[in-house]
């Protein structure tokens, strides 16, 4: 009786212990050789450090494009999920710096969580120490291209533009990336929850 006392308060302990462990875990883990964030926080992603007018929020918004469109406008840094009756969803964003915008229309034709990242040929060149993620890098803390990305294409042809994520988030509202469109961990990943595979995507010019 006693041994059985024992081992149903230990489980109880065992269990006890698991449950603070689980509250007070770690948002992140190893993959790939490297630490990679689970999921982007609640609440905050850097909010302290974005500008309220970049922060989400709900705006009149006059267009023909049909709700569930992305319009990206990087000369104010905005970008539009249109909505129905002239409302938007409208993100802060940063854009990319002269001589590497780019604007058009394209769709989403694939979404990524903790997406790999594999720089271009052409940044290769301009910044050899990036020959090490020739391969790709995992997704996590260091990866430039946050906690969601979403690929736009213009046919079948990838454009090589990308909606995503930043572990930067004081950089919303400029003008530094290498043409894709950044947006906070938090905002990026309410997009994603929203957007779907098709939807069209529409970036002004700056």
């Amino acid at each position: 009786m006693q041994r059985r006392h024992f081992l149903t308060g230990l489980g109880a302990v065992l269990a006890g212990t698991s449950l603070s462990a689980s509250a007070l875990a770690s948002p992140f883990k190893p993959h790939g050789g490297v630490t990679v964030m689970v999921d982007p926080p609640r609440g905050g992603s850097g909010r302290g450090r974005v500008p309220r007018k970049f922060r989400k929020q709900v705006v009149d918004y006059e267009t023909r494009e049909r709700p569930g469109t992305i319009v990206v406008d990087p000369a104010n840094r905005f970008l539009y999920l249109v909505q129905a009756d002239g409302k938007a969803l409208r993100y802060g964003v940063g854009v990319g710096r002269e001589g590497f915008s780019w604007a058009g229309r394209a769709r989403i034709r694939r979404k990524a969580e903790w997406p790999t990242w594999t720089p271009p040929e052409t940044m290769i060149r301009r910044r050899p120490e990036l020959a090490k993620w020739r391969g790709g890098m995992p997704g996590g803390p260091q990866n430039p291209l946050g906690a969601r990305a979403l690929y736009l294409y213009q046919g079948s042809r990838d454009t090589l533009y990308r909606i995503h994520g930043t572990n930067e988030p004081w950089t919303i509202g400029q003008a530094m990336s290498s043409g894709c469109i950044r947006m906070t961990n938090e905002n990026v990943a309410d997009l994603y929850t929203r957007v779907k595979l098709g939807a069209r995507v529409v970036v002004l010019r700056a």
